[in-house]
């Protein structure tokens, strides 16, 4: 086993030196992106259209919306975090405010009761009444510090439950590994109380989740692992039908394949099977219930999932925003939504999540090319 653990080790040492590489590539060629982006690139459903809505926005990722119309945007390796407003309330931004920066991967942020919540890698912080005297900025306050302090799959995605507690995922410190609770979960804390609860187990590394609009149930997407080859594992979008139920890491992958360290002795069948196979690699993030009225109605209900895109596979995959179609609890279907930022091996934008405005279109946060497109629906509805 110690063979197995070192060449594990060796594994993971080769994926963060890949990373640092490839993001320090990227922030040598952001500058040319972010000033003329090929959105004719793109390609969408008839009668969608997309733009703009946004630029400068450093490694833009999770973003939040304020009482008052509000964008909140977390980054991630920009360690900054942006306030965006549109004053003349006509879709379009028109000023960007740095609230906070040199924290430690900020990529989470949440909006509740007035107040903004942003999550570096160990701590959660509180940002009271936020919006209330903008461009000032209220002291943050630390509400919650006892997350870990790693970076491997360290930073957050975060939100609000319906049971009014903040839900935070804690994602495996390594590629594959064994690992202490509360590492490979997601737990919800009260902030009252400072307690927190296990939601789900065998999580590897979620980057983005939801609540079904009908039953409140936690969906999240998972990144599967990574050194098994070009197609294992899938990423995978999960359901959460009780508290507690154990998804498979480091065990069992994609619903059957027993890993080829940590799956000895174990079944498929003990874990809570995918509720959709992605694909390996495609790197699914940001993930949102279509709660809007703009698109038509049999997108209402519907999941959008920005995936990222694959970083180490030998021809790449990812890099666009899936339409999950549910009935009930159940998925159905599922097909892309938009597409365009992948031109053959080259990448020149990486969605990393999505969120539902009040008009009803789809904001896209691209961390790669520094910008927050807005999708829009012109085409005709169906009665």
């Amino acid at each position: 086993m110690r063979s197995n653990e070192a060449m594990l080790n060796k594994d993971s040492d080769t994926e963060i030196k890949i990373m640092k590489v490839t993001l320090l590539a990227l922030s040598f060629l952001l500058p040319s992106l972010s000033s003329a982006l090929p959105l004719d690139k793109i390609q969408l459903p008839q009668g969608f259209s997309i733009e703009v809505y946004v630029d400068n926005i450093n490694n833009a990722r999770q973003m939040a919306l304020g009482g008052r119309g509000t964008l909140f945007v977390g980054s991630r390796r920009a360690g900054k975090v942006y306030a965006v407003t549109d004053s003349n309330h006509d879709n379009h931004a028109d000023s960007v405010i740095e609230i906070a920066s040199g924290l430690y991967l900020p990529s989470g942020v949440a909006f509740y009761q007035g107040d903004l919540y942003v999550a570096e890698v160990n701590k959660i912080w509180r940002y009271a009444d936020i919006e209330f005297d903008l461009p000032a900025v209220p002291e943050p306050e630390l509400v919650y510090d006892k997350l870990p302090d790693k970076f491997h799959h360290g930073w957050k995605f975060i939100a609000f439950g319906p049971d009014k507690q903040l839900y935070i995922p804690i994602g495996a410190p390594c590629n594959i590994c064994i690992s202490d609770p509360p590492f490979a979960s997601i737990i919800k804390v009260d902030l009252q109380t400072k307690l927190s609860t296990v939601v789900a187990k065998g999580v590897r590394n979620s980057v983005g989740f939801d609540f079904h609009p009908q039953t409140g149930e936690l969906w999240f997407t998972d990144n599967g692992r990574d050194m098994m080859g070009d197609n294992l594992p899938d990423d995978e979008l999960n359901h959460v039908s009780q508290p507690g139920q154990h998804f498979g890491f480091p065990y069992v992958h994609s619903e059957k394949i027993l890993d080829p360290y940590y799956g000895h002795g174990h079944k498929p069948q003990d874990y809570r099977k995918p509720a959709l196979k992605l694909g390996a690699h495609v790197a699914a993030l940001g993930m949102e219930f279509y709660s809007g009225s703009q698109f038509p109605a049999e997108y209402r209900g519907n999941i959008f999932i920005a995936e990222h895109g694959s970083w180490n596979r030998s021809s790449k995959v990812g890099y666009r925003v899936v339409r999950v179609i549910l009935d009930g609890s159940k998925v159905v279907d599922s097909q892309v939504f938009a597409s365009g930022w992948l031109q053959g091996e080259k990448s020149w934008g990486r969605p990393a999540a999505v969120l539902t405005m009040p008009d009803g279109s789809l904001l896209v946060s691209d961390d790669a090319a520094d910008v927050i497109y807005r999708i829009s629906y012109h085409g005709k509805k169906q009665p």
